[in-house]
């Protein structure tokens, strides 16, 4: 049976990983643009839209709903490619067959929740995870991404700790910016419904206050996200490291601060859904440029005799005397 089965060369499927992750990047863009037009209840059925799943003639919130469900199907076809051509890359890496099996995984419990936040009419719990999980299947389409291009041994591994750790620990911190920006999406004006009759449950933990001290959190994070990224940039640059990461890191940076522009200008004009809608997706292309910069720092290299503390090196010497 295999043999009868393609072999696919090691470019064409970074290629076919790579193209995974650009239909993720985009659900996530088109998902933003139902919720930031209101048409999150376009099509107030799940899984099919107003009792069939072949529409011809839907307004214009139910095209758009209808239109980001039709575009699963696109995500849908490439994930469950890169899955199964893991399986057909020559040399077999177990390495992809795993990460390549999330992503389809990920995108059907997207879908499943998705449909959740359909039924209960967009309670903010729902709509946040739905955007949470699909960061991290672009986490996932990344780390296989980036593995399928980079064969094993190609990249040394890295002995100074001070070139990796603070990128992964900027990555972790960028993960609850992230979060807490839907935490203010979530107390925001853009539920995701048309408001012609459609009432969506929002945050509101402080009552009335509650989007602002919301977005003043938001705003201080990603604030100390930005300090954090302009130390971590010169502790790279000081330490050596090699060119890729610090490029990741300008472009963390460079993204941050568009961010942030972004955010300061919606805020002061009402939180418009254009500017609402570049929000989310620079938000999206900060996320995976930290992924980036966390890839390119590389991995650790295992601790070596000459590691082992001094208090350990001279009990082991006791030990030998004895």
């Amino acid at each position: 049976m295999r043999a009868r089965l393609p072999d696919i060369q090691p470019r064409t499927y970074a290629w076919i990983a790579t193209i995974a992750l650009a239909t993720l990047v985009i659900i996530v863009l088109t998902g933003a643009a139902v919720r930031v037009t209101g048409s999150g209840l376009g099509c107030p059925s799940w899984p099919d839209c107003n009792g069939s799943f072949i529409q011809t003639e839907l307004d214009t919130h139910g095209a758009i709903e209808y239109g980001n469900r039709l575009f699963t199907g696109v995500v849908s076809v490439a994930t469950i490619a890169a899955a199964l051509c893991a399986f057909l890359r020559v040399p077999y890496r177990r390495d992809l067959v795993l990460i390549g099996l999330l992503l389809p995984l990920g995108v059907v419990a997207q879908a499943v929740l998705g449909g959740l936040t359909v039924l209960f009419e967009l309670q903010p719990g729902f709509v946040m995870g739905h955007f949470l999980l699909s960061q991290l299947c672009i986490a996932a389409a990344a780390a296989l991404a980036w593995r399928a291009w980079h064969e094993p041994g190609d990249r040394p591994r890295v002995a100074d700790r001070w070139c990796v750790l603070p990128v992964r620990a900027l990555l972790g911190y960028g993960g609850l910016v992230l979060f807490a920006g839907t935490m203010a999406t979530g107390a925001g004006p853009h539920a995701g419904a048309s408001g012609t009759g459609e009432l969506v449950d929002r945050i509101a933990f402080w009552g009335g206050h509650t989007m602002t001290r919301l977005i003043e959190w938001h705003g201080r994070m990603g604030t100390a996200l930005l300090i954090g990224a302009v130390i971590v940039w010169a502790i790279v640059r000081r330490r050596g490291a090699n060119p890729e990461v610090r490029r990741a890191m300008t472009v963390v940076i460079g993204l941050i601060l568009v961010q942030g522009a972004v955010g300061l200008w919606q805020y002061e004009v009402g939180l418009p859904a254009e500017l609402v809608w570049i929000h989310v997706g620079v938000a999206t292309f900060t996320w995976l440029a930290l992924l980036w910069a966390t890839a390119a720092a590389g991995t650790l290299a295992p601790a070596t005799a000459a590691a082992v503390r001094p208090a350990q090196r001279a009990a082991m010497d006791d030990r030998v005397r004895a």
